[in-house]
């Protein structure tokens, strides 16, 4: 038997049923493309008999895109056939796949058949596609949920009428994996000229299992799965290609099967479909998910760092990324933070990477998610001015203000090693703070100018504050940040404080 596995990818067709995801003829082409680049065995372009533009894009992708077999799915009518057989007669390697149900509810409540009917049928069509192609596939659709002895019978007549692959589809999504591997192992014991057929397999994902029961298959002897990017596709979707392909590929160990897609183009494949489709991927997927490759935790983190085997059994080079991503967050410990100073430019250690990393922590405690511009900012008002005289500092504030309150405010300072307390009110909030502020300080200072300016998005952003201020013929600027943007004003104006103090100082050392 074969060790390798043909992926089948029916993004632009079953994906495209998934409610909202319908694509225009240029945009099928463009992903169809981008399958060839990821190395997909066929591509299931659409349904030709469907709709004018499924069968233009079938019949542009049959001309247009070179590598993989372009398949048309019809429906087991005459009609249908001929359609498929017209979108395609411009590709070098055509294929038609046609279908129909073979399971009692289906036959009885949808098609109004019997099963001499409909074998009759499947038969008749199959012939009817091999007058036009050599590569035809042949579904029972609802096979899962089919009498084996039924589904046996049919899949020996179409093998007999020139089938050249047999998909066995969970429509539903009903199978177990232990039973859909039973099944395709029946299939392989009971039907006499299977051996003649490539056995594939098209899994839903209604109870989740897609991927477990196509690998149960592929376990059991399918040497082909039907798949779409990002699992797209009717209801809860299909089995997700790529995390198929990198089942295959990173327990090859075990398996000993392998395909021939390019898994680096795994993740250009996944966003591209994503962007067509308008449906996000949800950021904790397997593989192509926003967190697949991304570690908050502070001992994941560090085991990463010294060795990215210890939490990564795969890399993100091979589907597509250029590297993992340490998400800094409360969970995140001392050495990842120090790994971010670095890659940001910032050399710090000891007392000053103390100062940052508790800065940090205290403020991964209050946001979802700390970014780099956070980080930045942090070291700016914790480290960057670590030379600064800090005569004055911050102990606490309170503020009240509001529609019917006179703003007003209390601020606790240290100044020159004393704590100092002092309250009063302004015009807002801030005006209340820096009032105080300039009571407490006795400055003479004067408010050039004053900005704010959010860091990062969302309510729970940090605010970063910038003022202006003269004196004595000196002019400084202060910053401060806080996720409470009157705490990052007094921070500012104080800093702002310690930098005049600064410049006193230099101005005495050079009359000296």
């Amino acid at each position: 038997m074969s060790d390798r596995v043909r992926i089948f990818d029916t993004t632009l067709r079953d994906g495209e049923q998934s409610p909202g995801a319908s694509m225009n003829v240029e945009e099928k082409v463009l992903a169809a493309k981008q399958l060839a680049k990821l190395g997909v065995d066929i591509i299931e372009a659409g349904f030709a008999y469907s709709s004018p533009g499924d069968f233009e894009a079938i019949r542009k992708i049959a001309g247009e895109v070179e590598g993989p077999v372009v398949c048309s799915l019809a429906r087991a009518k005459p009609e249908d056939i001929d359609s498929a057989w017209e979108a395609l007669k411009g590709a070098p390697r055509p294929r038609i796949h046609t279908f129909i149900s073979t399971s009692d509810i289906h036959l009885r409540h949808q098609f109004r058949l019997t099963r001499n009917e409909a074998l009759k049928r499947a038969v008749e069509m199959v012939s009817r596609a091999k007058g036009y192609v050599d590569d035809v596939e042949f579904s029972p659709m609802d096979a899962s949920r089919t009498e084996p002895s039924y589904l046996y019978e049919v899949i020996e007549a179409i093998i007999e009428a020139g089938a050249t692959t047999v998909n066995i589809p969970d429509t539903v999504g009903y199978a177990l994996p232990d039973s859909f591997g039973a099944l395709i192992r029946g299939i392989k014991e009971n039907v006499p000229n299977i051996g003649r057929t490539v056995i594939s397999v098209h899994c839903h994902n209604d109870l989740g299992l897609a991927v477990a029961n196509s690998l149960a298959a592929v376990i059991s002897g399918a040497r082909q799965v039907e798949c779409t990017i990002n699992g797209i596709g009717e209801r809860a979707g299909n089995a997700s290609l790529e995390e198929i392909v990198m089942i295959l590929k990173t327990r090859k160990d075990l398996l000993g099967l392998e395909t021939s897609i390019v898994s680096e183009q795994i993740y250009p494949a996944s966003r591209l479909i994503s962007g067509i489709t308008g449906m996000a991927v949800q950021p904790n997927k397997a593989i192509v998910g926003d967190n697949a490759f991304a570690h908050e935790s502070g001992i994941h983190q560090d085991g990463l760092l010294k060795d990215k085997t210890t939490y990564e059994i795969m890399t993100p080079e091979s589907v597509g990324l250029s590297r993992s991503t340490l998400i800094l967050g409360k969970h995140s410990g001392r050495h990842a933070f120090k790994t971010r100073l670095h890659e940001l430019g910032y050399d710090i250690s000891g007392e000053n990477l103390d100062k940052a990393f508790e800065r940090f922590k205290a403020l991964a405690d209050k946001k979802k998610d700390v970014f780099d511009e956070d980080i930045e900012a942090i070291v700016q008002d914790e480290v960057l001015r670590i030379d600064l005289p800090e005569r004055y500092r911050l102990v606490s504030l309170k503020v009240e203000s509001g529609t019917e309150i006179a703003p007003s405010a209390v601020v606790q300072m240290e100044v020159n090693g004393s704590v100092v307390t002092e309250k009063g009110g302004g015009d807002g909030p801030v005006d209340a703070v820096y009032n105080v502020i300039s009571k407490i300080t006795d400055t003479r200072s004067r408010l050039l100018k004053y900005s704010v300016n959010a860091i990062t998005g969302g309510t729970d952003a940090q605010g970063e504050v910038s003022v202006r201020l003269q004196e004595d013929g000196h002019t400084v600027l202060g910053q401060g940040s806080h996720t409470d943007i009157i705490v990052a004003s007094a921070k500012a104006y104080i800093n702002a404080l310690n930098r005049l103090e600064y410049k006193k100082k230099e101005n005495r050392e050079n009359l000296v």
